[in-house]
């Protein structure tokens, strides 16, 4: 097969639903177990907050992890390094359905978020190989918009297994789901890295390329927006099923089914980003997600300050995650189109930083009691305004600046 036509093969919807397919294991890996977090509570008799370390846990396990992933990719291709990625993630997830301590728990998150972390870091630096600058923001979006089906799926899912067989059935599914990707990996992903570099496994030079993204501006400002964006969403994750069950008196069944508004609003936002980003430019993109997401912030905090409800909570979330989900995949692709020698760095510290924040934020918010939704709606509008400052304050005047000196006359 020449590279045209493995490009092209590539390039096929089999290709991108594999991809999916790996990326959700993040998302699944928060998300199914959301209904359980109550009673795993009980069960190990320990207070909400300590609960919410296994989610917090898990982030920084990622973000941990993932400025790794992208150099070892860049180094020594895509394939072998998320296939090792992948056996990591079933064979701790297989530990967790036996562990009986909450601390071994705790650490054992850790552990498979650094499994899982390997399909969203090297699956958005194959996109970055296959599709190229120009194709990698709609790719990106419809990827984004294909992967939102795992919340929206695995909360209806943990919701009744938590009921049926408690929070350990919930890791027995990611256990089985990490297996079935890690064969259909095996078997049908090829490489995508046409020209592996040996330097950039150095500690010096994943430094000097760390270095040089963080000192490009536009870099820096599709990061802060993607970072912001994604600290509303953990907001929202963290706090939700406590507030939901605990709070407003659901049924662990019904919590996935509000759940799915949520994931809906995302996938709204993405599938609605892949249709105009052929005619609209990813940057005007983030930009109206921004303002959308606050608008969506703002409705939320004042409704439930005015007539705390299920759907004075649910209606503006949506509005909210329609502004993420405009915001989050260009972002992405905004950060990393730039700088194809670098893909995998440029992803890594992209998620590195999403996820720190994100960790961060979410363990801050689970040490305030949750007596009502209002912490948690307070924590999505500051970062709804953290995404508009990012994108109104850092990426538009740097896209200016750069057009000016792109189009300056050259002097010789």
């Amino acid at each position: 097969m020449n590279s045209e036509t493995k490009h092209a093969a590539l390039q096929r919807p089999a290709f991108l639903a594999l991809l999916t397919a790996l990326v959700a294991l993040g998302p699944l890996s928060t998300d199914l177990y959301l209904p359980s977090l109550p009673e795993l509570a009980r069960d190990f008799a320990i207070p909400p907050e300590e609960a919410q370390l296994t989610l917090s846990s898990f982030l920084a396990g990622f973000a941990a992890a993932i400025l790794f992933y992208g150099p070892l990719t860049d180094r020594f291709g895509r394939r072998p390094v998320l296939l090792t990625g992948l056996t990591i993630y079933a064979a701790v997830s297989l530990a967790m359905v036996i562990v009986r301590d909450i601390d071994w728990l705790i650490g054992l998150r850790f552990l498979q978020a650094v499994g899982s972390c390997s399909g969203a870091v090297i699956c958005r630096a194959m996109v970055r190989d296959v599709y190229g600058l120009e194709g990698t923001g709609r790719a990106m979006s419809y990827l984004s918009a294909a992967t939102a089906l795992a919340p929206a799926i695995g909360p209806i899912i943990g919701g009744l297994m938590t009921e049926l067989a408690g929070w350990r059935g919930n890791f027995s599914i990611l256990c089985f789901y990490g297996v079935a990707v890690l064969a259909l990996a095996a078997r049908y992903l090829p490489e995508t890295n046409p020209s592996p570099e040996t330097a950039k496994i150095s500690p010096i030079a994943m430094l000097r390329t760390y270095r040089m993204l963080l000192t490009h501006r536009l870099y820096v400002g599709h990061v802060l927006s993607a970072t912001f964006g994604y600290s509303g969403i953990f907001c929202f994750l963290s706090a939700s099923s406590f507030v939901l069950i605990d709070v407003m008196g659901l049924e662990p069944r019904w919590f996935g089914f509000c759940f799915v508004i949520f994931v809906l609003g995302y996938m709204t936002g993405a599938i609605v980003s892949g249709k105009l980003c052929r005619r609209v430019s990813s940057s005007r993109l983030v930009g109206v997600g921004a303002l959308v997401a606050l608008s969506g912030a703002c409705l939320l905090v004042i409704w439930l300050l005015a007539s705390p409800s299920l759907l004075a909570l649910l209606l503006p979330i949506y509005i909210y995650m329609v502004g993420v989900g405009l915001t989050l995949p260009n972002a992405q692709a905004g950060a990393i189109g730039p700088f194809p020698q670098s893909a995998g760095a440029a992803s890594a510290l992209v998620g590195f930083i999403q996820m720190g924040v994100a960790a961060i934020i979410g363990a801050a918010l689970g040490q305030i009691a949750a007596l009502d939704a209002m912490p948690m709606a307070i924590a999505i509008l500051l970062t709804a305004i953290g995404l508009v400052i990012a994108h109104f304050i850092i990426v538009r005047p740097a896209m200016k600046a750069s057009i000016v000196a792109a189009s300056a006359p050259r002097q010789n």
